[in-house]
This record gives structure tokens, sequence and C-alpha cells, in this order.
């Protein structure tokens, strides 16, 4: 490999992983904030494989390999967690992170004294309401219901 495939593979790494994390710091997005995440990963990627290969020294290309493997957990739990606060908060801005905690927990002051704690709003409140499908049972008649 000579040096100027290998400056050519760190330019794309490192406009991989610049892009990023821009999209990084600059989305409010939670889908878009893991995407980018993803991008600064295959970066740096990007970088050890050329490294690897310039080296002649497959640690490298090893190690990329775990860091795919991590994206990819990664990829996964950001996913779940995305769609739990979703399915709570009918939005994906980052800022509503902060209102997940629970409401009946105490808030901490930063004088090591909690403060008093608000009353719990109605559990039920925000979760689905099921309605019946189908046929509605029919009631026992008077007849049946004596045998």
């Amino acid at each position: 490999m000579t040096t100027t495939a290998l400056e050519n593979q760190l330019i794309i790494g490192a406009t991989l992983f610049i892009l990023g994390m821009i999209g990084f710091l600059t989305r409010r997005n939670l889908i878009l904030i893991m995407l980018s995440a993803e991008l600064m990963l295959h970066g740096v990627s990007v970088n050890l494989t050329a490294f690897s290969r310039y080296h002649n020294n497959p640690q490298g290309q090893i190690f990329t390999i775990f860091v795919l493997t991590v994206a990819a957990c990664e990829a996964g739990l950001a996913l779940a967690m995305i769609l739990s606060l979703y399915q709570r908060r009918k939005s994906l801005d980052v800022f509503l992170w902060g209102k997940l905690g629970e409401d009946d927990l105490p808030v901490y002051s930063g004088s090591g004294v909690a403060s008093p704690t608000v009353a719990p709003a109605d559990p039920n409140a925000d979760l689905p309401h099921l309605t019946p499908a189908g046929r509605m049972p029919k009631s026992p008649s008077p007849t049946q219901a004596k045998t």
C-alpha cells in the first residue's frame, strides 16, 4: 500500500468521523443522533483498517470487527430505548430524556436534602385503552341461567 492510498483512506475516515460528530452535536432527533454515532464508529473503522493494511498487521482489522460488533449492539439498544421514549412521549426530541424519571421519586437539590415529592399523577392516564372487537357475547337467557 502506498503512502498516497493511506492518506486518502485516512481523509475519508476523518471526514466520516467529523460529519458524525457534527450531526451528533447539532441534532435533536434521537434517530439522527444514533446514526451520527454510527457514522463516527465507521470513520474509526476505516482508519483502523487503513493502518492495518499499511503496516501489514491484522490487529487493526480484528479490532474493526470488534468495533462493528459493538456498533450493532449499540444500535439495537438505542433503537429499543428510542421506541420506549416514543411510546411514552410521542416525540423523538432529545430533551424529553430528562423527563423520563418517575414522578414520585425525591428530587435531588444538591444540598443532600431531598425536596418534597410531587403527588403522582394518574399512572393509567397515558396508557392506551383497549376497545373490544367483534360481537358482544349474548347474555344468558333466564331459562339457561336456571339450569
